[in-house]
């Protein structure tokens, strides 16, 4: 018994001390893109007046049209410049689980000014973005921008990111023109 008690704790303190020797080595970059300091603040569109129910709808139904056009079936969510849900469609056969995502994403694009896509590819060079409340790293989450501001945005869900991101833009070009 003894024997492997003493074992058990020369292997634990092997892995202890091989895993801190492993840490030291590993190399700090020196500088990264967070150091850089742009002269403006990126994705400063203002916030405008919230997207109306009628445009909203006018929104949701040129997703479901994209998304019908092409045979993926999909959540829908609109929301308005205060990350409020305005409007939701959820195609049937869509997926149960992307219902909470598609909200997500459009809650993300209007609350941080940005498309998802975004989060999508500076999170593989930033870990520390998905610490921020409200962030979802997938593409499908577009702003509504009328007259260069924000009344919305709009997320879709159901398919790859690509897929959620098409039916998306297809939606916000009846906003985005």
């Amino acid at each position: 018994m003894r024997v492997r008690t003493s074992i058990a704790a020369m292997l634990a303190a092997g892995l202890f001390v091989g895993g801190a020797a492993d840490a030291r080595q590993t190399p700090v970059p020196a500088s990264d893109a967070t150091d850089i300091v742009p002269e403006k603040l990126p994705h400063a569109t203002p916030y405008g007046a919230p997207i109306s129910l009628q445009k909203a709808t006018a929104v949701m139904q040129a997703a479901v049209a994209e998304a019908n056009r092409r045979g993926w079936p999909m959540n829908v969510a609109v929301v308005d410049s205060g990350t409020n849900l305005v409007t939701f469609a959820r195609m049937d056969g869509a997926q149960l689980a992307s219902i909470a995502i598609a909200e997500h994403k459009a809650r993300a694009a209007a609350s941080f000014r940005r498309p998802t896509r975004m989060f999508d590819e500076a999170a593989s060079k930033n870990a520390s973005l998905l610490s921020l409340d409200g962030v979802i790293a997938s593409r499908g989450g577009i702003p509504l921008i009328e007259n260069g501001k924000i009344i919305g945005a709009v997320g879709c869900s159901g398919g790859t990111g690509s897929q959620d991101e098409a039916v998306c833009e297809a939606a916000a070009e009846t906003i985005n023109k």
